[in-house]
């Protein structure tokens, strides 16, 4: 059920000053980042609002599926046991595709059914649901099917609160977090990144298929309440940087794919039929027979990297999540980063907290702390890679297509001896890209991933 916050409520449960509507801290955006920094904060004793324009935080969030443990557990130990979590992943995996076939490469781990566990899938829907609710139990207060339309400041500039679309809904607050999304409103209007450049941002389009529980152990190899992780390159994109996926829920599956928007301008390609074309990929499309539709969703990723990122501070402010572009497209990773961002904007609210100065100055040791984190030294390693891939598009149109071919001709039963099998594997790929740009794409790949001990 959607919860309403009235004007008297809001008032009641914040101090007034001057007929002023006032919190310590005002956070835009019940995703895993702000929600995360919103819970800790009122576990410090703060008076915080959690400004949410969904009905219910999760109705409007969406992401591919997967929640990474460890981050969590700093924030809520064995949040597990009580969390609306869906399978715990033990497969995964990586298919390279063409139009019928697969190179498959993955990792399969028993240990990662048992404690402390590795990752899990979830549906925002129902987690995200869960993780306000947290904050709101340790003294947040949470206000739904509300925008924050800009940013409140003061004749010097500084941030000191948000107008949302409430009748008299203005919300004053020492510190406000941008934890917004993507296309952030509030980073916008204070200027601290302009129109998102397309190269930059992707477009993820996604349906959760119901199957239910025994179709999906059978169908993925697995049981009880394991599950899969499958990360789909090549052909579901045709040639275009970006990828496709498939998470096992409880009952149902998430499949989507993504591919970046300037490739989708470029090409003419449709988001939509993408999607259409991969679940009847003949690998895919026995996975999902029988399954019924649910969901749709749609949803903008940055994928800029480390250069990317619009500042993270201002004068009573700071940005968080999505909106600060931490999401590690390489890896899929996102909402392990996202919580990061959070907790560490709520330490450093703390800090300004404790010395009564909330200027960029003061609130630059989130950066400093943001630096030190594996966050941003993994984005700052792959800082070279979103301009890499745009230039090279053999990765994703090309080499799935010459792997494929190789292991055909190595694995083919066809009475010739595995001597002249190395030869037509290797012929078959030198005929696409020759041992000159072979290696020149291996150098390229080594030298844009700063990842190497």
């Amino acid at each position: 059920m959607a919860v309403d916050i009235s004007r008297s409520a809001l008032e009641g449960a914040s101090s007034m000053t001057g007929g002023e509507t006032r919190f310590d801290v005002a956070v835009v955006g019940a995703g895993p980042a702000g929600t995360t920094c919103a819970l800790l904060l009122a576990r410090a004793g703060l008076e915080v609002a959690l400004i949410e324009r969904g009905p219910y935080p999760g109705s409007k969030n969406t992401f591919g599926g997967v929640l990474y443990r460890h981050p969590l557990e700093q924030i809520v130990p064995r949040f597990w046991e009580r969390a609306p979590i869906e399978r715990k992943v033990i497969d995964k995996q990586y298919w390279l595709l063409t139009e019928d076939s697969a190179v498959k490469l993955g990792h399969r781990s028993r240990r990662f059914a048992e404690e402390p566990y590795n990752t899990f899938t979830v549906l925002r829907a129902k987690f995200d649901r869960w993780y306000a609710e947290q904050a709101r139990e340790a003294g947040a207060m949470l206000i739904p099917s509300t925008v924050a339309l800009e940013a409140i400041r003061d004749e010097r500039g500084r941030v000191i609160g948000v107008r949302t679309d409430r009748e008299q809904g203005d919300l004053y607050a020492s510190v406000v977090v941008a934890a917004d999304g993507v296309n952030s409103l509030l980073s916008r209007q204070l200027g601290l990144h302009g129109e998102l450049r397309p190269e930059h941002v992707a477009l993820g389009v996604k349906e959760v298929i119901a199957l239910g529980e025994d179709r999906i152990r059978e169908r993925f190899n697995l049981e009880g309440d394991e599950g899969a992780d499958i990360s789909l390159l090549g052909a579901v994109t045709k040639g275009m940087v970006g990828g496709g996926f498939i998470y096992t829920n409880r009952d149902t599956v998430s499949v989507g794919v993504v591919a970046n928007a300037d490739a989708y301008r470029r090409s003419g390609n449709s988001p939509v039929d993408l999607l259409e074309e991969m679940k009847a990929h003949p690998l895919i499309r026995p996975l999902l027979e029988g399954g019924q539709l649910k969901e749709y969703q749609a949803h903008l990723i940055p994928e800029g990297g480390f250069d990317a990122m619009p500042p993270l501070c201002a004068d009573g402010l700071l940005v968080v999540g999505d909106a600060a572009s931490l999401v590690n497209a390489a890896f899929f990773e996102g909402s392990n980063h996202a919580i990061l961002s959070g907790q560490l904007a709520a330490e450093t609210i703390l800090e300004a907290k404790s010395k009564g100065d909330f200027s960029a100055q003061a609130l630059a040791g989130y950066e400093r702390r943001l630096r030190q984190s594996v966050t941003l030294r993994d984005l700052k390693g792959l800082r070279r890679l979103p301009g890499l891939l745009h230039s090279h598009p053999q990765y994703f149109a090309i080499y799935p297509e010459l792997l494929n071919e190789a292991a055909h001709h190595f694995l083919a039963a066809d009475g010739r001896p595995k001597r002249d099998k190395v030869r037509g594997a290797l012929k078959a790929v030198t005929a696409r890209r020759s041992p000159w740009q072979l290696l020149r794409d291996l150098w390229d790949v080594w030298r844009g991933t700063n990842l190497w001990p």
